[in-house]
Formats: C-alpha cells, structure tokens, sequence
C-alpha cells in the first residue's frame, strides 16, 4: 500500500474524526453463519500462478470470522495457506501470518485471487525459507459477501486471528507458534492483530510481531508535519479516502457520499467499488483529481466513523515488535512511524526499531530481511530482545 504521502490533508481527516462520534445509522449485523470463528467451511488447492516459488501444499481456505465492523456475528472470510517443501520440522511449520498493504474493495481485488506482486514474493520466500508457512487473510469482505471496510482495525485484527486459528485447525503439519508480519496498511494490521490477540484469541502461540511502513496517526504529529499544499496536482491520499468512503457506505446507512466528494470526484468514488487499487490511481490521474478539486469543505465529520475504526486498541503488545522504517518514505512519513515507536515504547511494548537510510517505502520491505530474520530467531527461541526505542539510520 502506498499510504498517507500527504499528512496535511489526513490531519484534516484526523481532525474531523476528533469532533465527531461513530453514525447512529450504523447497519446492524446480519444473519450470521453457523459454528464459531475459526472454523473452516470450505478448502480448494491454489492455482500454480498464485503461490509462492518452491512452495508445498498451497491452499485457498474459506473460514468463519468474528464481523469486525460489529464485534459479533459471523462473516466468511477467504485465505491462502502455503506450506513449504520437504519433512516439516518436529511440531509442525511455524507460522507466518501475513497481513497484506491496499489492493481494494472489489472481490477480485483479494490476494488469493490474484497472483503476488514480485517484491511480496521475495519477502515472503524469504521466510518460508526460514522455515515457516503462510498464513495470508484476504480480510472481511474481499473475495466475500459484502463490502470491505478499509482501514478498520477490528477486522483486520479479527480475520488474521481467526485465519491462523482456522489453518490450525484444519491443515497438517502446522505448528501454533506465531510471528505476525505486514507492510504499510497490513503493517499496521499486523500491530493490531498483536494488540487485540490477548483477548481475542489468546489461545494462539504469537511470538513477535514484524511490520515494515507501518502508520500510526495522532493529531499531534500531524500538526507538526502539515507542509504540503493544497492544491497538488495529484495527491494519492485521494485513492485512500475514495476506498474508505466506499467501505464506510458498506456499514453506514447515514453516510452520503456527496458530503464528501465534489461532483467532478463522484465518478471516481463510483469506480473506486470496482477498482483495484493501481486501476483506481490511474483513474484519479486521468481525471485530474486532487484535494481542492475533490473533497468538500466538511468532508472530514462526514468521514469520522471511518477515521475512528483505523484506531489501534492499545499501544501495549504483549509480545516484542519489530519496526522497519525507510529513510525516504513518501508513502507512510517516516515521523509516523517514529510517533508509533514512541508510543509502544513508552506504554512498555519491546521495540526494537529500525531505519534504513536512503531507501523508500517499497525498498525497505526487502532491506529489512537480515535485521528481522535476528529478531525472529530470538523470539522464536524466548531469548531477549533488546529494545531499541530511539531509530537510528543504518
């Protein structure tokens, strides 16, 4: 995901959020599934052009998970789960449980409908070669009955936990040891998975958690960071609010986009329900879309419950986490990430943090493999971590 570039027009966001409440128009749950979250309902082998290179059993599950959006009821949620080759190791693999960046709303836009880009598939071998299996949720609602909440914490949190716990319980040669890993959006899915496991799912053996490019948005840091300009030509924060309006008018029977979007934006907002997310990029481009162009004056309010659900429950992980941080990123501000650090630290989280000078976003996934396969050794193994709670370019 390439995420909030523009931190002067989400502090307007993230202002909005903090005079205004969740909707009372919210759409209750509906008729859930029978069983309980985590239960697998359905299992098909994945196509050879969407698993991982050297991969073994490679598998599309379909499970019941807790409806984020509500916190009760059931939803069905979608998954793959890629074993690597050879013996497993006495227990069973460990387990990798991947928590993807943007792709979209649309049902064709989730991960295990479509193959993986080049630089997740390196990343990800790269850990299958450490010995571990994938364990990848596709969230509420992509490649699912009803719309996908973007951003909303909750569910990301609960369809990564009940996925691990549906893959447990249903696939051979799986082990409940647990590193929850994720990049930009998924990074900051992967903090809240480890922030709500405690209680949501407390059974599952979770040793660290990994994220690279991973937001955490106060007010505070926003005010000190609103620079850029109002009037950019293209600002891709656009692409990120048309999705989160989109998954807002899913759950929200209040919400009404055109108090959000100008006329010229609306045609992308309609799109933006069908668009994967470098479809929709291209849309907001051609139609000359930016902030002075697209977003009413009050938009924000209108946008609160949306904001409100991108929250992390606590800032206090149980277990240590593992922070990668390009120098140069456009895409999540690097003081984001610092202020995400900050914050973990000093609610007594184990950080250890790390930047990566001169690279960017997208770079740093990869870069960080050497400095996370360390962290990952000493929590698989109960060793300690050593903080690092101040980053440091390396």
């Amino acid at each position: 995901m390439r995420f909030l570039p523009s931190v002067y027009h989400v502090s307007r966001l993230v202002a909005g959020f903090c005079l205004m409440g969740v909707s009372s128009g919210a759409i209750a749950a509906t008729a859930s599934p029978s069983g309980t979250a985590g239960t697998l309902t359905s299992s098909q082998s994945l196509p050879d052009a969407f698993t991982l290179p050297d991969a073994g059993r490679s598998l599309r599950i379909t499970y019941l998970s807790t409806n984020g959006i509500t916190g009760k009821g059931l939803v069905p949620v979608t998954a793959e789960v890629i074993l690597p080759t050879g013996k497993p190791p006495a227990g069973g693999w460990p387990i990798v449980a991947w928590a993807h960046g943007t792709v979209g709303v649309a049902d064709r836009c989730a991960p295990s409908n479509n193959p993986w880009s080049a630089r997740n598939k390196r990343y990800l071998s790269e850990w299958m070669k450490r010995g571990f299996a994938v364990v990848g949720t596709d969230y509420q609602g992509l490649g699912t009955p009803g719309t996908h909440p973007y951003l909303n914490t909750r569910v990301e949190a609960y369809s990564l936990l009940d996925g691990v716990k549906a893959a447990l319980a249903s696939v051979p040669d799986l082990q409940n040891k647990i590193m929850i890993v994720g990049q930009s959006q998924g990074g900051g899915a992967a903090f809240a998975s480890a922030a709500f496991a405690p209680t949501y799912a407390p059974e599952l053996n979770i040793r660290g958690t990994v994220a690279t490019g991973a937001p955490y948005i106060t007010p505070e840091l926003l005010k000190q960071m609103a620079t850029a300009p109002d009037n950019a030509p293209y600002n891709p924060v656009i692409v990120y609010a048309l999705y989160l309006a989109q998954g807002l008018s899913g759950y929200d029977t209040a919400f009404k986009p055109e108090s959000v979007f100008t006329a010229k934006a609306m045609p992308a907002y309609r799109a933006a329900a069908n668009l994967c997310v470098y479809e929709l990029t291209d849309k907001v481009k051609e139609d000359g879309l930016n902030f002075s162009n697209s977003l009413k004056p009050d938009f924000a309010k209108n946008l609160a419950p949306a904001l409100q659900a991108m929250q992390y429950p606590t800032m206090h992980l149980a277990q240590p986490l593992f922070m990668g941080t390009g120098e140069l990123d456009k895409d999540v501000p690097p003081p984001l990430q610092y202020g995400l650090v900050k914050a973990a630290c000093a609610a007594g989280t184990v950080v250890q943090a790390h930047v990566y000078k001169g690279l960017n976003h997208d770079q740093t996934v990869n870069a960080s493999l050497p400095d996370s396969a360390s962290f990952t050794q000493a929590v698989m193994n109960g060793q300690t971590v050593t903080p690092q709670c101040t980053p440091t370019p390396e």
